[in-house]
């Protein structure tokens, strides 16, 4: 038998996990970006939200409706500390001044694609969500060996989550197209650095695949 990472998603075996697609990163008004002018704005992210609200976010939304329409267990991790102070942060994200006191309105996440009924949120404090949460153990409980990511940043959590994820053993498909870091060139080059680790599809190639499934 040959192994692969080419392998279709087993909609009972597999998951959608969203990263750090929320209001802290994701938002005008997120703490990442509300002390900055809008001189300084446009210059640093001007490309970056225009990607993210005009392509990204409706790739996320298609790919949300797809795997809620097959069965597919939809989770989402944000960063957010446990506590208000932030004492739990990781000393990177300490040193970094990532700070998103517990139960803040940066911690959640955006609307556009709000969890719906009892959808997992885990709050996370380091830039892999396999090492400040307890998602392995809740993975294996929920009987997942596939793991569909999309989120943000492409070239820091994204591909920390990848990484951790294979080397758990678990088989990753990253939709490409439904992530998203600071520049064009940055994007593609995570992309083919990552590429060795995971499965990687469009928006529109998961789609047809789950389609094609039911």
């Amino acid at each position: 038998m040959t192994l692969t990472r080419e392998v279709p998603l087993t909609p009972e075996h597999a998951a959608l996990l969203f990263i750090d697609v929320q209001n802290f990163s994701a938002h005008r008004d997120g703490a990442e970006f509300k002390d900055l002018s809008d001189h300084e704005f446009n210059e640093k992210y001007a490309w970056f939200f225009d990607q993210l609200n005009s392509r990204v976010i409706p790739n996320m939304q298609a790919i949300q409706s797809a795997c809620r329409a097959a069965g597919i267990e939809v989770m989402y991790t944000t960063i957010e500390s446990l506590t208000l102070d932030g004492r739990d942060r990781s000393l990177d994200y300490k040193i970094t001044g990532f700070h998103v006191p517990k139960g803040s309105w940066d911690g959640r996440v955006i609307d556009q694609i709000a969890p719906q009924g009892d959808e997992i949120v885990l709050p996370k404090t380091s830039s892999s969500v396999f090492v400040s949460t307890h998602i392995d153990y809740i993975l294996r409980n929920l009987g997942v060996k596939q793991i569909v990511l999309s989120g943000l940043i492409t070239d820091q959590c994204v591909e920390s989550a990848i990484r951790d994820a294979c080397d758990l053993g678990y088989l990753v498909t990253q939709v490409t197209d439904a992530c998203l870091t600071y520049s064009q060139k940055r994007h593609d080059h995570s992309l083919r650095t990552i590429k060795g680790y995971c499965r990687q599809v469009t928006t529109a190639e998961l789609i047809a695949e789950l389609d094609g499934g039911r």
